[in-house]
């Protein structure tokens, strides 16, 4: 298993220098996703005012800088726009799967393109965080349907080198205490170690439930983040 664990000190920069390469656009050092794929915007840890003004190049006046877990503070003419205290967390090197979360229920799918209008309905009511209409393109999504109807999904997104992000955990508000979640999450588990990477993912401090379950699930805690996002000048 090949995980370095400084791919994940800017993994949005890592997953457009790289897997993701195809879905974002770049200038310099500045690189950002295609709308509809994803708000985040990558730079250097220690960008220098040039990078800045890559990236402010590439969004536009008025564009939305969503830095994700990017420390760099940017100009004092960029506005900001959010702020929120979150959590990086991590699946331990060589931690075994345990299946006792999979317990019997609804059968996990593949999603697809042709899903993607559930997808988002499903999004919008559950709200688990940044999902437009191509965030499927980055990578592989399960959901689990009920009579039918897409009632719970997750999904991988950051793909920095040995690692795969898990995210979009979510599940429709009517579904809700019925293992969904966790039987997702593992089964994504599951992919990512057979490919010889590691799982992360992030999650919002004020988010107990979700810290509890993934905790429960083999995560831990690897650092605190901090996520912002800025309009630019």
């Amino acid at each position: 298993m090949n995980s370095d664990i400084a791919a994940i000190d800017n993994p949005v920069a890592e997953s457009l220098l790289g897997p993701h390469a195809q879905l974002g656009r770049r200038l310099g050092q500045a690189a950002t996703y295609l709308p509809g794929v994803a708000t985040f915007c990558a730079l250097p840890t220690k960008p220098d005012a040039a990078d800045w003004s890559d990236l402010a190049r590439l969004l536009g006046s008025g564009g939305f800088a969503d830095m994700f877990s990017n420390p760099a503070v940017p100009p004092p003419d960029w506005d900001p726009v959010f702020e929120l205290e979150g959590r990086q967390m991590i699946w331990p090197a060589g931690h075994p799967l345990d299946v006792t979360e999979s317990i019997p229920g609804a059968a996990v799918v593949d999603l697809g393109p042709d899903d993607v209008p559930e997808m988002l309905d499903l999004v919008a009511r559950a709200a688990p965080g940044p999902f437009g209409p191509r965030t499927c393109e980055l990578g592989v999504y399960l959901g689990i349907r009920v009579q039918g109807s897409l009632v719970a999904m997750a999904g991988e997104r950051l793909r920095p080198p040995g690692w795969t992000e898990i995210s979009a955990v979510c599940t429709a508000p009517e579904a809700r205490g019925q293992g969904h979640a966790g039987r997702l999450v593992l089964a994504l588990a599951e992919r990512v170690l057979s490919r010889g990477e590691r799982p992360f993912l992030h999650v919002a401090d004020a988010n107990s439930g979700a810290i509890a379950l993934y905790e429960r699930l083999g995560f831990e805690t690897h650092v605190a983040v901090t996520f912002r996002g800025y309009r630019t000048p």
